[in-house]
């Protein structure tokens, strides 16, 4: 099992600011101690994600951080990072025989069988939720925390919870096995994303059973 640290698990969204503005608050938020970094881009063409993929490679790879592509494993080929997949892209065994043994591969699961037929695939984690709305323009179907405890119990693999989390409503997940949470407005709406990032950490430490 590779060594992937969900602990603060932040996902883009580059939507409404421009470049420079959006790799500053990338820039800050590893520096605040993100652990994971996602490039997620629903509207931009190949060309146009993989010149921001490597842009943001390069950030991340100064604070070895590893980046994830969603969705997109020619991008991420491309860059040489990983990717995140899911129900409707690439089947994650297909991916695996493309990306290699290496290649981090995250999946998104909702129920246990899902979770554990990802796990069977290849996947290296599952990203679960969402557990509360979120403002992202992703389809969402809430998860109940009991259905995120029965997937972590499910599966030999590490599990973030995602959907519409920050600082103050983690409580909801105080007693539960995940091994971190997947953001994205947390940080994004922040005009000071290094300073969010420290916060979620410490909320993180605080109220989740996931270690320093």
């Amino acid at each position: 099992m590779k060594n992937i640290d969900l602990t603060l698990y932040f996902i883009t969204n580059s939507e409404g600011m421009d470049e420079n503005t959006f790799l500053t608050k990338v820039n800050g938020a590893c520096l605040g101690g993100a652990t994971l970094v996602q490039l997620r881009e629903k509207n931009k063409s190949t060309r146009e994600y993989y010149q921001l993929a490597c842009k943001v490679k390069k950030l991340t790879d100064a604070f070895s951080i590893p980046l994830i592509i969603d969705d997109r494993i020619d991008v991420a080929m491309a860059v040489g990072c990983g990717v995140h997949l899911g129900a409707e892209d690439m089947p994650i065994s297909i991916a695996r025989s493309l990306m290699g043994e290496d290649a981090i591969i995250g999946a998104t699961a909702k129920s246990v069988e899902a979770a554990r037929q990802a796990e069977k695939e290849g996947a290296d984690y599952l990203g679960c939720g969402a557990i509360y709305p979120t403002k992202t323009h992703v389809k969402t179907k809430l998860t109940k925390v009991e259905t995120l405890d029965q997937i972590c119990e499910a599966v030999h693999i590490p599990v973030a919870a995602i959907g519409g989390l920050k600082k103050d409503n983690l409580e909801v997940l105080a007693n539960s096995p995940i091994q971190g949470i997947c953001v994205v407005s947390a940080i994004m709406d922040a005009d000071d994303t290094k300073q969010a990032s420290q916060e979620l950490l410490e909320a993180i430490h605080k109220t989740l059973r996931v270690s320093k």
